[in-house]
């Protein structure tokens, strides 16, 4: 059969097969039998440009973004989830038959044509299927000219590798039991690909292999088939089972009391396994924490763990540590974009009920391709908002960097490198309308030159902290991009930037802080009480011989001391006269995870890496993560100077 528009139309048999692969990833299990009881038609390639848009003129101007897809009988992408969905209601409408997106159980039947091995082609997947078949740091343009690869046994094209193709159901786990006509779950989060796409490694490629994206994102690996048949009319899955930190969740809240006299408790970790049975993915590294407190006196962490931190895996895990409790939960899956990479995320209480989780999204592995996703909550976690791409294109200036913060004037700013490497700055997000629109002030600005006096549209160094001043300006401190001290020594010190028009440029100069480096990242807030926190480390870790730094001892005098420490402004970040090492002077042997391993505490020893994050709850405690620890003090610990001797 061959439509209007040119499409062939295959028919696919009515039959049985076992989804899933026992060997495959761990979405793809359990293995189950799905039996269809009627034939469709399928096109025989995926949906080209010159037949989306006799739909959408306008897509034409995507043709080449990224350098894909610039002629008609190219593979369409750059097409949501939604527009891929309108077009079948266009099409049903204009052939006087119906047309609809594939189920994914549809189409992984239709993709291996009888076959049980990895590929429809067997073990492996032949060069004549294949399209640059990396994931690489940044795609190479390839050709997406449909149907000139081999067919399967059913006619059908391009089925591995290719493009990603969306699927109408939702993303989410597989039933044990026999399915017929399986329609997937009732709900969910993000829309099934399947398929894999040029730029992706063959692994992704495989017959039963998943992905999945917000029904709104659209990049250069999605496109789309379309189906010639009545939609199934089997009832939809019962949705996933609700994570442990969304469950259980007290509503009432909390009566705050403030700790009496100067405080600090013993770090305690806040990332534990999932409890026996639970199937929660948990990887050996978890790293790049965020934090916030509720308003019903719980503390919510989130933060990616993966086997590799370019790896398509890693996946988005939280912890609660429930009011009253001295203890953190298991680990429970938080967010999670089916095979993609999701580096970065930030967790926010404005203090009027509204919780903010923004997060990282890659097109593929690694992290140079992001685009930002933001959900709120008004039920202290409870329950999440449907997921909206705030900065929807993947690229640079999008990865999420824990410490969003509100002005006085109640604008968002929530801090994203720039860059994907070791250094080039830290871009703003900016939301005035309470996070639903957010722009990025200094894109398109002059490239910065960072250099003592230098201006730029960037923030000097990655992984930046960043405050509203009283006087309307912001204040970023960041790692690298290191500049040199303003009093001769010769010595590096950390950048500071400093914008006077809303973040559209800035100017850097040295602050008095040492540089830092690798498996380190700062904080800077402020606190209720009006000083400006800054949590720093006194060394770069990798450097052979620490220097460390001087704090005040009790009875006068001074200490040097190595590891974390926290410095407070009084003035806006003009001086910093209070400063102190992070640790009570008890020796303890510690496991900071990550990339911090073991360590030991001491009166002279402090953290001495970790990617910090903090929040300060209504009751003046200050609660900062590492990367696998949790700290608690107050400001009058702060103040204290070490003890002596």
């Amino acid at each position: 059969m061959r439509n209007s528009l040119g499409m062939e139309m295959v028919t696919v048999p009515a039959g049985a097969f076992t989804m899933g692969q026992e060997d495959g990833d761990p979405d793809e299990a359990p293995v189950h039998r799905v039996v269809f009881r009627r034939p469709w038609r399928m096109a025989m390639t995926p949906v080209t440009n010159a037949q989306f848009e006799a739909f959408a003129p306008e897509h034409r101007a995507c043709r080449g973004r990224r350098g894909f897809s610039h002629d008609d009988d190219e593979a369409v992408v750059h097409v949501s989830w939604v527009e891929a969905t309108a077009f079948c209601r266009w099409l049903s409408e204009r052939e006087a038959m119906p047309y609809r997106l594939p189920t994914e159980a549809e189409w992984e039947y239709a993709c291996r044509a009888g076959s049980t091995t990895p590929f429809w082609t067997g073990a492996a997947l032949p060069e004549a299927c294949c399209r640059h078949q990396e994931d690489d740091w940044d795609p190479t343009p390839v050709p997406l000219h449909v149907g000139t690869g081999p067919a399967n046994a059913w006619g059908l094209h391009d089925v591995h590798g290719l493009v990603e193709e969306w699927c109408s159901d939702w993303y989410g786990p597989y039933p044990a039991e026999e399915d017929a006509d399986p329609t997937g779950p009732v709900t969910g989060l993000f829309r099934v690909t399947r398929g894999g796409s040029h730029n992706t490694d063959r692994h992704h490629l495989r017959s039963a292999g998943r992905m999945g994206a917000l029904p709104e994102d659209r990049h250069w690996l999605i496109g789309f088939r379309v189906v010639q048949a009545v939609a199934p009319t089997t009832p939809p899955r019962t949705a996933a089972p609700v994570p442990e930190v969304m469950s259980g969740v007290d509503p009432r809240p909390w009566s705050w009391q403030a700790p009496s006299g100067p405080w600090f408790a013993a770090p305690i970790s806040f990332v534990h396994p999932p409890r026996p049975g639970d199937r929660t993915p948990f990887y050996a590294h978890n790293h790049c924490p965020a934090l916030t407190w509720c308003a019903n006196g719980d503390l919510l962490a989130i933060w990616y763990s993966t086997t590799g931190e370019a790896g398509r895996e890693m996946t988005i895990l939280a912890s609660r540590r429930r009011a009253g409790q001295d203890h953190w939960d298991p680990a429970s899956e938080f967010f999670k974009a089916p095979d993609r990479n999701m580096t970065g995320s930030s967790l926010y209480h404005d203090g009027q009920g509204t919780l903010y989780h923004a997060n990282g999204i890659e097109a593929a592995g690694h992290w140079a391709n992001l685009a930002m996703a933001v959900r709120t909550s008004h039920d202290h976690g409870a329950t999440w908002s449907t997921p909206w791409l705030a900065a929807p294109e993947h690229g640079r200036r999008h990865q999420v960097i824990a410490g969003m913060s509100r002005t006085p004037q109640g604008w968002l700013l929530q801090p994203c490198d720039a860059v994907w490497g070791m250094e080039g700055g830290t871009a703003l997000q900016i939301s005035r309308d309470g996070g639903r629109t957010w722009y990025d002030p200094g894109a398109g600005t002059p490239p910065p030159v960072y250099q003592c006096e230098g201006t730029g549209g960037t923030i000097a160094g990655i992984h930046a902290g960043v405050v509203a001043l009283r006087d309307g300006r912001f204040l970023a401190l960041g790692r690298g991009n290191n500049l040199p001290a303003n009093d001769g020594s010769g010595a590096w010190r950390m950048p500071q930037s400093v914008s006077a028009d809303g973040g559209k440029t800035w100017r850097y100069g040295a602050s008095p802080f040492p540089p830092i480096s690798g498996g380190q990242r700062l904080v800077l807030l402020r606190l209720h009480q009006g000083p400006l926190l800054l949590i720093s480390f006194t060394d770069a870790a990798d450097v052979a011989q620490p220097s460390g730094l001087d704090f005040a001892v009790v009875g006068g005098g001074q200490r040097r001391g190595f590891g974390a420490f926290a410095a407070l402004s009084p003035d806006e970040g003009v001086t910093w006269p209070h400063q102190r090492l992070l640790t009570d002077g008890v020796e303890r042997h510690l496991d900071g995870g990550a990339w911090t391993g073991g360590f030991t505490m001491d009166r002279d020893h402090a953290e001495p890496r970790g990617y910090l994050a903090a929040t300060q709850t209504p009751d003046g405690v200050i609660h900062m993560l590492s990367s696998r620890l949790h700290y608690q003090f107050d400001l009058a610990w702060l103040t204290q100077p070490l003890a002596g001797g």
